[in-house]
């Protein structure tokens, strides 16, 4: 049960980490953005981007021990749900077409491989 708990937790830490991290970064862009005048093509790939790299840190920051590719994709999906329905709730608008599925595919290889890495790279 212990193990249980532990991967629990450590689930949820990545999911947290990966979340904030996705907001925060999220929000800084857009500062910057509403300060320069980019083109939408280099807002969605910095986007995308920014949720890579949250997924990937939470992950790395919260999976050890074993099923590094299981406990990665969890945290990747339901990191993506969660900050998909966020900025849907904060922009009111809710659509779940291409981009979403694309994102959730995204959110799953990188966690998936996330977690194998994370699984495999010694802590000190």
């Amino acid at each position: 049960m212990e193990k249980q708990d532990s991967a629990t937790l450590s689930v949820v830490k990545g999911v947290a980490t990966s979340v904030i991290i996705t907001l925060v970064g999220v929000l800084i862009f857009a500062f910057v953005v509403k300060s320069a005048m980019l083109n939408t093509g280099v807002i969605k790939s910095v986007n995308q981007f920014i949720k890579v790299l949250s997924v990937f840190l939470g992950v790395a920051t919260s999976i050890r021990g074993k099923l590094g590719l299981v406990k990665g994709i969890i945290i990747g999906v339901l990191a993506t749900v969660i900050t998909y329905v966020l900025f849907a709730f904060i922009s009111a608008s809710v659509h779940f077409g291409k981009e979403f599925f694309i994102d959730l595919l995204f959110g799953l290889i990188v966690g998936g491989v996330s977690g194998i890495i994370a699984v495999n790279v010694k802590k000190n």
